[in-house]
């Protein structure tokens, strides 16, 4: 089932060695730049687990020096907590952080599985909207639980607007790279450099490029450019060595500026930040960084944050840049996992279509006895904060899918993990007008069309109409969900391991067609977690 690492190493393992030390802005170009080469992308490869990791196999005590966590969701009475809220998010660091460490030590932290990151690792292939104006389109689907005896689950599918072939906006593009010391490594400067190099051969001949560095003090090594001066654009990538400490938010204005000076009110506006771990000249607490994010994405620019290298990585830091910057982060294991993130899902990346998109869910207890959330423990919002347009939550970028999973028990099937009251008022199947209805849920949803600050409603009402009699009745969408889903409740000891074999027959069952591998490249994953002791 193994297939061991191709030579991509070869590759990668040429730059890194030299230092280079620079105490303040300047508009250097760097070292002779290699010549240019162009790279073929490997659209139909299927990325096995041995495929992906560059070190030498080692126990990693802390994949992380810090990691955001919180404690599993746990079972809620409706009738205390009839309303779930949470902020919609696209991010997808965790998954590529578990399947390397599983493939590289057999062993995941549960602190470094986020289940709604692994779930929304993967595309789904549900209907989007027509009109850009309408952000995404929203579909629900009941299907039995696999995981609790007469439990349900409801699936939430979002999908947002993508454009049609050759009508994307120009893509106005600052990468800003961390060539500090720790950068040398093999998996770190020189994977973002193949990385970078990627993004340019997938570009359009009107984008534009500009490159900034930070180590000990900032760089421009390339001033706003055409995309369709390669060469020059990536001599500049090539040129780049690491040395120094890491001024990270001098990097970042410095960046910042560079995006201003090529904006463009059509174009999709957007500064790529590439880092190995902390910030740790200038302004570094992960409060300043982010205050200084915030101000910063009041000009329309995005920012998308690429993790790289594992032990200094900062997760923390890395989500809360990303999150305050009307972004997403991701983790770079392998050029397979940058080609899927900067390459194969370029539009989703890069062209915003709804900012702070915030979940609702409102369940009926005369129908729903308990339920509860799975995943999004760290995206958790007051119920307040649904309506107020100050808040700041997820962005969905274009022909993006999210998915969000409850599980719930329904009145009147047992199971349940707290008693009723002994007062508790009497629960009657009515709406607030009145209305006697059979709902389960109600489902809210509030988005920004991007540049405009008041929040646009949708509603979705959940019935048994949506209820379907088995999880084979599914789509091949929701059935891989699920069993994504069940593989990291398993990864952090929340499903015992019995449920390996369910858990891996659900998922191959599902694969669809799968063109990039990636489903099939999940099954080798859970193959392999289940092997592990």
């Amino acid at each position: 089932m193994m297939r061991r690492l191709l030579p991509l190493i070869c590759a990668l393992a040429v730059a890194g060695c030299e230092t280079t030390t620079t105490n303040e802005v300047s508009h250097a170009t760097g070292a002779a730049p290699a010549p240019a080469r162009s790279m073929a992308p490997p659209v139909a490869f299927r990325p096995m687990m041995a495929d992906i990791v560059y070190s030498p196999p080692r126990q990693i005590q802390a994949p992380f020096k810090d990691m955001p966590d919180a404690p599993p969701s746990t079972w809620l009475s409706t009738g205390d907590n009839p309303v779930s809220t949470f902020s919609a998010e696209v991010d997808t660091a965790s998954y590529a952080v578990m399947r390397r460490l599983l493939s590289q030590t057999g062993k995941v932290p549960a602190q470094a599985v986020r289940v709604e990151e692994m779930i929304n690792y993967f595309p789904y292939d549900y209907a989007g909207p027509e009109k850009r104006q309408d952000g995404f389109a929203t579909h629900a689907t009941i299907v039995p639980s696999p995981w609790k005896k007469g439990a349900k689950l409801l699936h939430l599918g979002i999908k947002a607007w993508a454009p049609t072939t050759g009508t994307r906006p120009p893509a106005n593009l600052t990468f800003l790279v961390d060539v500090s010391g720790s950068m040398m490594g093999a998996d770190r400067l020189p994977l973002v450099q193949a990385s970078l190099r990627q993004l340019v051969e997938a570009l359009r001949p009107d984008d534009k490029v500009a490159l900034v560095t930070y180590a000990s003090g900032t760089a421009i090594r390339l001033e706003p450019t055409v995309a369709g001066e390669r060469a020059k654009i990536l001599a500049a990538i090539d040129g780049l060595r690491a040395g120094g400490g890491t001024a990270g938010a001098a990097g970042l204005n410095a960046a910042y500026a560079q995006a201003q000076a090529m904006f463009e009110g059509n174009a999709a506006n957007r500064v790529i930040l590439a880092t190995d771990g902390d910030f740790n000249l200038g302004a570094s607490s992960p409060r300043a960084l982010e205050e200084l994010i915030t101000e910063k994405r009041k000009t329309g620019i995005y920012l998308t944050v690429l993790g790289v290298g594992l032990g200094n990585l900062n997760d923390t830091t890395m989500q809360s840049l990303a999150q305050a910057g009307n972004g997403q982060a991701a983790y770079l294991d392998s050029l397979l996992e940058a080609r899927k993130v900067l390459v194969n899902q370029l539009e989703s990346s890069v062209i915003p279509v709804a900012d702070d998109v915030k979940i609702q869910v409102e369940f009926n207890p005369a129908k729903v006895a308990e339920y509860r959330l799975i995943g999004y423990e760290t995206r958790a919002l007051r119920r307040a904060d649904f309506n107020n347009d100050k808040v700041d939550a997820g962005e969905i970028g274009a022909g993006h899918s999210v998915t969000a999973l409850y599980e719930f028990l329904p009145v009147g099937v047992s199971g349940k993990a707290m008693d009723d009251l002994r007062y508790a008022p009497k629960k009657k199947a009515e709406t607030a007008t009145g209305q006697v209805n059979d709902e389960y849920a109600f489902v809210k949803l509030r988005h920004k069309v991007p540049g405009q600050s008041e929040s646009r409603l949708s509603t979705l009402a959940v019935s048994p109409s949506q209820d379907l009699p088995n999880l084979d009745s599914a789509s091949d969408d929701v059935r891989f969900a699920v069993a994504i889903a069940g593989f990291g409740q398993i990864l952090r000891g929340q499903l015992d391991k019995d449920m390996w074999g369910a858990t891996i027959a659900l998922a191959q069952g599902a694969k669809g067609a799968d063109p990039y591998g990636w489903r099939g490249g999940a099954v080798d994953l859970m193959e392999l977690a289940k092997s592990m002791p």
